[in-house]
């Protein structure tokens, strides 16, 4: 942990009333939960990524996708919040708003009890009609394993609700995250490459916004030029002793 880092992140969060978060891969890296092409093991190695997660590889092979998602959802089923969401979940309540930008799809920040979290991405635990007539499943231990099931609503397969290569971000929430960052006092940025957008443009949105922005990532990242704080570390390691301060004050 950079001790250097960890000062300047703290002075800039002192005060701070308005708190958005944005959080990758790597906020769930300590519970064990593997990236998308971490899990392109063993079996799964040999195929496309693109075949794994379209809409037309699920089309050419819905058993075939369902298998690999029922597989990664058993997976992060089996794993923990870690401390660096655990420590988030404590703090939100000593700030008059603390708001999670997520693009993981493993609901481990909700599981560590926070409330308000916006997954631009999806959820993996849940399910939805491939022709998008609004069927939903949130319990994905109702649904079957080896092939995925019909819509009772129109007849279509069901597919994982998460944003798969080709497809655009939920405008909904996508404009929620944007409004969470312009009016924040404050962005914390935790576990992302900065790689994919648009959810990498929300810290230049952020810059733009004249709001602070804190990075924290165990190497360099590609918004580090836009951080006003750069803290090398995990989240496990550094988000208590981050928030901590934030934590023992109270809400005002």
């Amino acid at each position: 942990m950079s001790a250097g880092g960890l000062a300047a992140a703290r002075a800039l969060l002192a005060g701070v009333r308005r708190l958005a978060v944005l959080t990758g891969a790597g906020m769930s890296a300590e519970s064990g939960v593997p990236t998308f092409r971490d899990a392109q093991t063993g079996l799964w190695s040999r195929f496309d990524p693109v075949q794994l997660a379209s809409p037309e590889g699920f089309r050419d092979d819905p058993p075939l996708v369902w298998r690999w998602y029922a597989w990664r959802r058993e997976l992060v089923a089996g794993a923990q919040p870690n401390a660096g969401h655990r420590a988030l979940a404590r703090a939100a309540g000593s700030f008059d708003s603390l708001c999670i930008v997520t693009q993981n799809v493993d609901g481990l920040h909700q599981r560590a009890g926070s409330s308000d979290v916006i997954e631009i991405h999806g959820n993996i635990l849940r399910s939805r009609c491939l022709d998008e007539c609004g069927v939903r499943f949130e319990r994905p231990q109702q649904l079957p394993s080896g092939e995925p099931p019909r819509c009772p609503g129109c007849g279509s397969w069901l597919r994982p609700d998460v944003v798969w290569f080709g497809e655009m971000l939920d405008p909904v929430q996508l404009r929620a995250a944007g409004e969470a960052v312009s009016g924040a006092q404050a962005l914390l940025v935790i576990g992302t490459s900065g790689l994919v957008y648009p959810a990498a443009g929300l810290p230049l949105q952020a810059r733009r916004a004249g709001v602070p922005v804190v990075v924290l990532n165990p190497q360099p990242t590609e918004i580090d030029s836009v951080a006003d704080a750069l803290v090398a570390g995990t989240a496990g390691e550094v988000l208590p002793a981050l928030l901590a301060r934030q934590a023992d004050q109270p809400a005002t």
